[in-house]
């Protein structure tokens, strides 16, 4: 078959880090991360939690190419904050408010099996 391994959409080769950030050399408080082996839902996700934080100037993604597997995200901060502040910041409260998503499914399927008598 003349397709590639759906294993290169996920699986990242020896040697390749998943996330790298690079400054921008023009822009104070500016940046580029490389996200490997992600697509729109990462990307879009991050962005979104990037512009809830009155610190960031400009947020945005893009996958360069679909068969390339990796997105890029910019992030331009204030004074007030770093590049590198902002995106941990990000992905912490997207991984606390996915925490608490998973427990309220959790806690809506025991609730669903305890009526039902399981």
């Amino acid at each position: 078959m003349n397709q590639p391994s759906r294993a290169e959409k996920f699986v990242l080769p020896d040697g390749v880090r998943k996330l790298t950030f690079t400054r921008d050399t023009k822009v104070a408080n500016a940046g580029t991360y490389v996200v490997q082996k992600e697509d729109h839902t990462l990307g879009n996700i991050v962005r979104m939690q990037l512009h809830r934080d009155p610190n960031v100037v400009f947020a945005g993604y893009q996958v360069p190419h679909p068969s390339d597997n990796r997105i890029v995200i910019k992030v331009h901060t204030n004074k007030n904050s770093s590049p590198m502040q902002a995106m941990t910041e990000s992905v912490n409260c997207l991984s606390e408010e996915i925490s608490t998503l998973t427990q309220k499914f959790k806690d809506e399927v025991q609730a669903y099996k305890s009526n039902q008598g399981y």
